[in-house]
């Protein structure tokens, strides 16, 4: 990290650090959670939520490449194994054990709500110290919320077919 980077940051770094290791491993458990589920997943609308995954995936993958960027610019080192994700997450992990379509989606709401949950505090820590990693939460956040509402939306749909189809 650069000294007038630093300078800038101040002696928050380590732990602003900290917290982008969470977010980063919080994204590779997603990412892997919304990818595995994709493949799995059974049900009414398994198309369009599969879909809907699998776009999720990417970006989740994208959030941990941008977040681990910030960590190297900050002096630090992302989180090196997978085990190390699992132990440095705020957001579980759930398995696509029943791939149901509800059930998957349920799962990932969980998940979307941690993620904001974990952005916004990087943002209200970040406030007036590091307007860089603010305006890197903010940007990740803002697609973390619309992920909660497709997959809400999604779920509502579900809802509704399978509602109609008992009457």
């Amino acid at each position: 990290m650069g000294t007038r980077a630093r300078e800038i940051v101040g002696p928050d770094v380590d732990q602003i650090v900290e917290m982008l290791d969470a977010a980063y491993a919080s994204e590779w458990l997603a990412y892997y959670q919304y990818w595995l589920g994709a493949k799995l997943i059974k049900g009414p609308m398994k198309d369009a939520v599969a879909a809907e995954l699998t776009l999720h995936a990417t970006e989740e993958q994208m959030h941990a490449v941008l977040v681990a960027d910030r960590i190297i610019q900050l002096g630090g080192t992302p989180v090196l194994t997978p085990e190390g994700w699992a132990a440095k997450s705020p957001c579980a992990y759930d398995a696509p054990a029943d791939p149901y379509v509800a059930v998957l989606l349920d799962q990932n709401i969980v998940g979307e709500q941690c993620a904001i949950s974990t952005y916004k505090a990087i943002m209200d820590f970040c406030r007036d110290k590091d307007m860089i990693t603010y305006n890197l939460a903010l940007t990740i956040l803002e697609q973390e919320v619309e992920h909660e509402e497709d997959l809400q939306s999604l779920r509502e749909d579900l809802d509704l077919l399978v509602e109609r189809g008992n009457r």
